[in-house]
């Protein structure tokens, strides 16, 4: 009998034909022991060439899908009918995703406990949005990064394919190294940067590298969730630990802690610096552990009052302190590039790690950003959005101490492009954020940054991607919207 073959326009003939018969055999339609109709009589039925039927056969029968008898013709392999038939797809949608079926392939256990890890996102058809985590790209050098981008192309148009080294391209690192011993006093030279797919990625390698399944992790208490994601993905035993106006509450750290995140130089989300005295006490107790810190220096670029502190990194002298920055916030999350500074004794184990995940990141990236760096551009933008945040900043801030003070404690943050605000009772965030919504205005709140610490209700103000005229508008609305929502609370 002829074979139901559906051959569509003149485009890959034997693509077509192959697909189907292999479906066919797969899918048990096509039965083991089943004579197929010879190469020339398959081309007469579906009106191509003898050749184009010969190369489909001659594929199907080099990957074993079916078996010439001399004489006799060509037949479907047998046995292949113990491939499992894929399920169909109402069978799918109605299985329960946390009770995979006998046959389905099965994640660890562990990974039902981990959260999602999702970014910061635009709240959509709000036009008023103080979303943190967003930068603010319209200002950002495009026509400078496009002669960057076409000066990486020229470099590697000159050289042959090859793998690139795990830690990242050397004039990158080289300008890292630069910038972080100029603007943030850690001394480094190149061969001790590794570049990454950005903050997280560095978490995950640190933590992978020196972490065995049940070992305890210590994270901050309101904290940064996607570290708490990443810690319990490779089976840590994660333990918050509370903050306060000096930063991390060493005392209060497990004693059996290997692992210890901590965000100095701007606490998130609540923004305050850890005081100096905090940070050797931090160092000490790691040094009688021989523990790992690991150090996110995130948004450290914006410094809008005070002097800089000591990055730990700066103080380590015993090499457990693995610093972590990223250039999300200074230039925007899509470029994916971050960096680390680890201690020497993890350097070699951790680039070994990055290889085996993904070899390297993209040298094409990394190339332009190098000459982005090395030539001030990087360094004038840094400036630029400086200026721009600072004007963001002091717009929110004359609101959260003036008009709506009665409402708000702003927890005001040396560093960031963020704040937090402490609501006064007896506002609570879900009534706030409802009736701002209401107006088209998205705020956000503090309460899923906490685990176990004693939840203190307020907002995160993002200024990154908010203009300061935007600013003054939706916050001059809320405090026309605040009496009537403290009157019903």
């Amino acid at each position: 009998m002829d074979i139901h073959i559906a051959v569509e326009g003149r485009h890959d003939l034997a693509g077509q034909i192959y697909r189907q018969l292999r479906a066919g055999i797969i899918e048990g339609r096509l039965a083991g022991g089943t004579q197929l109709p010879s190469t020339r009589d398959l081309a007469t039925q579906l009106g191509v060439s003898r050749k184009t039927t010969l190369d489909v056969f001659e594929r199907l029968l080099a990957e074993g899908f079916l078996h010439a008898r001399t004489g006799s013709g060509t037949f479907v392999a047998e046995g292949l009918q113990r491939l499992p038939a894929e399920r169909p797809a109402h069978a799918r949608a109605a299985q329960d995703a946390n009770a995979p079926s006998k046959t389905s392939a099965r994640a660890r256990p562990l990974w039902q406990s981990v959260p999602d890890v999702l970014g910061p996102q635009p709240t959509l058809g709000t036009p008023f949005d103080f979303v943190g985590g967003i930068t603010d790209k319209t200002h950002f050098p495009f026509d400078v990064w496009r002669r960057c981008v076409n000066h990486a192309l020229r470099v590697q148009s000159r050289g042959r394919g090859t793998y690139r080294d795990a830690a990242g391209e050397q004039e990158l690192r080289l300008a890292i190294s630069r910038y972080l011993a100029f603007s943030r006093a850690v001394a480094s030279n190149w061969e001790d940067v590794i570049v990454t797919q950005g903050a997280q990625h560095a978490v995950d390698l640190i933590a992978r590298v020196t972490l065995r399944p049940g070992d305890v992790a210590v994270v901050e208490d309101p904290g940064y969730p996607p570290a708490r994601a990443c810690l319990t993905a490779v089976s840590a035993k994660v333990v918050a630990v509370p903050v306060d106006a000096d930063g991390l509450v060493v005392s209060k750290l497990p004693k059996n802690a290997r692992l210890v995140y901590v965000t100095p130089s701007h606490q998130f989300p609540l923004g305050m610096p850890m005081s100096l005295a905090r940070r050797v006490e931090l160092l000490e107790w790691a040094q009688q552990r021989d523990a790992v810190i690991i150090e996110d220096d995130y948004d450290c670029e914006y410094r809008f009052e005070g002097r800089p502190m000591e990055p730990l990194k700066s103080l380590d002298r015993t090499g457990l302190v693995a610093y972590v920055g990223t250039f999300s916030k200074t230039i925007f999350p899509e470029l994916r590039v971050g960096y680390m500074v680890p201690p020497a004794s993890l350097f070699d184990t951790l680039r070994k790690a990055r290889q085996i995940g993904d070899w390297h990141g993209c040298s094409l990236t990394q190339t332009a950003l190098a000459h982005f760096m090395l030539n001030g551009d990087f360094a004038k933008h840094v400036k630029r959005m400086h200026k721009l945040y600072a004007a963001r900043r002091a717009c929110l801030l004359a609101h959260l101490q003036g008009g709506l003070a009665r409402w708000f404690e702003p927890i005001v943050p040396t560093a960031g492009i963020h704040l937090a605000a402490l609501l006064k009772p007896p506002l609570t965030e879900a009534s706030v954020i409802n009736a701002a919504r209401d107006a088209s205005i998205a705020l956000h709140g503090l309460a899923p940054f906490y685990v176990k610490a004693k939840r203190q209700p307020g907002l995160v103000f993002g200024y990154g991607g908010i203009e300061d005229v935007q600013i003054d508008a939706a916050l001059s609305t809320l405090a026309t919207l605040l009496p009537r929502v403290e009157s019903r609370t």
